[in-house]
């Protein structure tokens, strides 16, 4: 079997305004099956990080949403690539991968949904239009695959037939955000901190969404030693700068950009790096469709502030002992701060949370979905 991953971007925190981290991050090494990987928009730094992997990376050049020149582009590089199986990420990717897929004669078509919130689908508001469009692409395909049942209910809800609805989580790879104490001293040093400094971080694209400006406002509630440490680009940055400046603590806010999952130098701090220098995680965003921020920090060891997090809530709660879910603002968020600091550090190892999602076991999953999907294609019309 050889698999092509279509996705619309590879930034940190997803495309268009989706979640926490980019779906791809290191699946495709974990598949036992060949895969290449096209990128409709912006290969952003997790591309860097598939190709170390060994994962070929082809960027489409796809200028914006109503780019129709872009399918011809893709159906001639899925023909060219002879693959049994076509796998759509995010919004954009999804419709004009399946699309695509069958164009080229290609019928094992799977889909994983990520960001399907009850309100909004990757920044999008969930219109009429936009849930005609979603269900009319979602029947060219063999399945759709929610990474959370909070997500397979909502697609229930949205017009989805149950049969054709699997759940496979996204994988974490706890090795690689195992806590290293040199790497967090390393890290720490790098970016200019304070040896005292108590740091607070936020890892996503930094869109309205995610509500960020809760996290400077809470900042500037808590004594100078506390830092915040943020790890995204978007639209918002120039927003939170400003609200950063106003409320007195832009001193105190670093924003590191997008990163890449793995830099393979010590100089250029990857996301498992600046994730080791921090000592809280905190996630305001009010929806989500599975958290992947939230898992990869349990997987380093740390507590977790968040105000939705289903990959967390679907689970028991001594699941995830040090994960406190947060209702409220910058105030509430202040006070939960303070409350965690005051508990001390605590051990810096995975909870049975972090090791549900490991990321062996959901590629096992996926792999079943995958062989459903080719036993039902007919013989003859795989890709010419």
């Amino acid at each position: 079997m050889k698999a092509l991953h279509v996705i619309t971007g590879l930034g940190v925190g997803g495309a268009g305004g989706g979640g926490g981290a980019p779906p791809l991050r290191g699946r495709p090494r974990h598949l036992p099956v060949p895969c290449d990987v096209v990128t409709l928009t912006n290969p952003g730094p997790v591309a860097h990080g598939l190709a170390a992997d060994g994962v070929r990376v082809v960027h489409l050049g796809m200028a914006g949403n109503r780019d129709l020149a872009a399918l011809p582009r893709l159906v001639r590089l899925i023909r060219r690539g002879r693959y049994d199986l076509v796998h759509t990420h995010l919004y954009r990717a999804c419709l004009y991968g399946r699309i695509a897929a069958r164009l080229a004669g290609v019928r094992a078509v799977v889909a994983t949904e990520h960001s399907l919130g009850d309100s909004q689908l990757e920044g999008r508001e969930l219109t009429t239009g936009v849930r005609a469009l979603y269900l009319a692409g979602e029947r060219l395909g063999r399945s759709t695959v929610a990474v959370t049942p909070t997500v397979a209910e909502r697609l229930r809800r949205w017009g989805v037939p149950g049969p054709r609805i699997e759940v496979v989580p996204n994988g974490i790879d706890l090795e690689r955000f195992r806590f290293d104490p040199a790497v967090r001293q390393r890290t720490r040093a790098r970016l200019g901190l304070p040896e005292d400094a108590y740091v607070v971080g936020g890892v996503g694209r930094l869109a309205p969404g995610k509500r960020f400006d809760v996290a400077v406002r809470a900042l500037a509630r808590l004594p100078r030693d506390h830092w915040l440490l943020l790890v995204g680009a978007g639209p918002e940055e120039r927003a939170l700068r400003r609200v950063a400046e106003a409320t007195g603590v832009a001193g105190r806010v670093l924003f590191a950009g997008e990163r890449p999952y793995v830099s393979g130098s010590p100089e250029d701090p990857d996301l498992p790096a600046l994730t080791a220098a921090m000592d809280v995680l905190v996630s305001p965003s009010a929806e989500e469709a599975f958290g992947l921020a939230v898992v990869e920090a349990l997987a380093a060891g740390l507590p977790v502030l968040y105000s939705s997090c289903p990959a967390v809530e679907d689970l028991p709660p001594a699941a995830a002992p040090r994960a406190r879910r947060v209702r409220g603002g910058a105030g509430a968020y202040a006070e939960a701060l303070a409350a965690t600091r005051a508990a001390g550090r605590g051990p810096r190892t995975a909870p049975e949370a972090a090791r549900h999602y490991c990321i062996t076991r959901s590629a096992a999953q996926l792999m079943d979905v995958y062989a459903a999907a080719l036993a039902t294609t007919p013989q003859g019309v795989s890709t010419p």
